[in-house]
């Protein structure tokens, strides 16, 4: 499958778009696909990353960088997002420094090398991005009982839900991710 939208080129994109997408090509190596995708509607680009830079990149909280790609890998393979797997459990990888956790995660949390503290917050996610309408006191006194604060709970939600918008648009879109994904955390990176 291809992508249904086609990528946006670097050269159209408005100034301020382009000067991101350039660092994220210096600090990565290449442009990840959502990136050159989203572009296609600059509003929504800027919106979109603007969101996802808040709850992944901010520095309060007990979460990890980590923690928040276990959160995006394993609700994604929930969501059959193929990008977001890949590009998330490349991060995840990374973060970690656990190659295998990772597909561990896409594949079963429940069954993955975590430690109880991760289980109970990937639970929490699952059951944000399964049954939001379930959620209750219950839920809290769990999280509470291996150290999360409740921020720390609205962080899981939000990110949550907030790649459950980016999962649906990657999938009808047919977004692809890029091959270098695949390697990342996998293989050495080589040295410039």
């Amino acid at each position: 499958m291809t992508d249904r939208y086609p990528l946006a080129e670097l050269k159209d994109l408005p100034e301020d778009i382009r000067t991101a997408v350039l660092a994220v090509q210096e600090k990565a190596g290449f442009v990840p696909n959502v990136f050159l995708a989203l572009a296609r509607r600059p509003a929504e680009w800027r919106a979109f990353f603007a969101y996802h830079d808040a709850l992944m990149l901010k520095e309060e909280g007990s979460l990890t960088k980590g923690d928040r790609e276990m959160i995006v890998t394993t609700t994604s393979a929930a969501n059959q997002c193929l990008y977001c797997v890949v590009a998330h459990g490349a991060l995840l990888r990374i973060y970690e420094k656990k190659p295998l956790v990772a597909d561990q995660v896409a594949v079963n949390y429940r069954k993955a090398d975590i430690t109880p503290r991760q289980r109970a917050m990937l639970d929490f996610a699952m059951k944000v991005c399964d049954r939001s309408h379930e959620i209750d006191e219950a839920d809290f006194t769990a999280l509470h009982a291996h150290g999360f604060d409740d921020e720390d709970i609205w962080d899981i939600a939000a990110i949550t839900s907030f790649f459950g918008l980016s999962n649906r648009m990657a999938s009808f879109s047919g977004m692809q991710p890029n091959t270098e994904f695949f390697l990342m955390g996998r293989v050495a990176r080589e040295k410039k």
